[in-house]
């Protein structure tokens, strides 16, 4: 299935281009021409995997909405074109979240490149679904079922468990997820992964005390055995 990316650029003539070259490299491509419309497309689901995202937008800047999506729990990569050159601005976009960055006027077989590569760390296409027990979880929808019911999950909470998914088998440590999965410093000290496993397994685990699938690595963190 083809990869769903989101363009984020005001320029009309470089939005034709990129889009252009995108698809005839196999990707499916929509388009926002500024920050607001950039920021409700990327944090509404079904997500993307992965946002182009210029610096300098109407509305909100491409840094505000790196910033926003990240605290909103959106994982998606995000790779920013900007024609800013200093060194602090492209150090800014990686602080709030960016992934990689490309500096306009920027090589295409570059930008193909960096693009490629993000999307292979990020793993397979989220449109596959997931299955264990008897919950169902299709990325492409964001949808949850368990016995055939819908559970209603919050953004982060989806994100959450996606990564989970997405690193099964792996012990993650909080300060992974923190980062990951929030965007926060990972020496921040919080127990908001703790809160938001314990909710994971009450609404998807048959007995959340002793859960089958969302498992607790003590001392380290946690891990998803699907």
């Amino acid at each position: 299935m083809k990869r769903r990316l989101l363009l984020v650029e005001d320029e009309p003539a470089l939005v034709m281009t990129l889009t252009d070259r995108l698809q005839a490299e196999g990707y499916d491509v929509d388009s926002a021409a500024d920050g607001d419309e950039g920021f409700r497309r990327a944090s509404t689901p079904p997500y993307y995997d992965l946002i182009l995202l210029d610096v300098m937008l109407p509305g909100r800047s491409g840094f505000e909405v790196c910033r926003q999506l990240r605290q909103a729990g959106v994982s998606t990569p995000i790779l920013m074109l900007t024609a800013r050159g200093q060194v602090t601005d492209r150090v800014a976009g990686l602080q709030f979240g960016a992934d990689d960055y490309v500096v306009k006027p920027f090589d295409m077989a570059e930008l193909l490149a960096r693009l490629q590569a993000l999307l292979r760390r990020a793993g397979p296409s989220a449109s596959p679904v997931a299955a264990f027990g008897s919950v169902r979880v299709d990325f492409r929808s964001a949808e949850v079922t368990r016995e055939g019911q819908p559970v209603s999950l919050s953004a982060r909470e989806f994100q959450l468990l996606r990564y989970l998914i997405e690193h099964c088998g792996a012990m993650i440590s909080r300060e992974q997820l923190l980062r990951d999965v929030w965007g926060y410093q990972p020496n921040l000290s919080t127990r908001t992964v703790d809160v938001h496993m314990a909710w994971l397994r009450q609404k998807l685990e048959d007995n959340p005390k002793n859960p089958q699938f969302l498992l607790t690595v003590r001392g380290l963190g946690y891990k998803f055995s699907g």
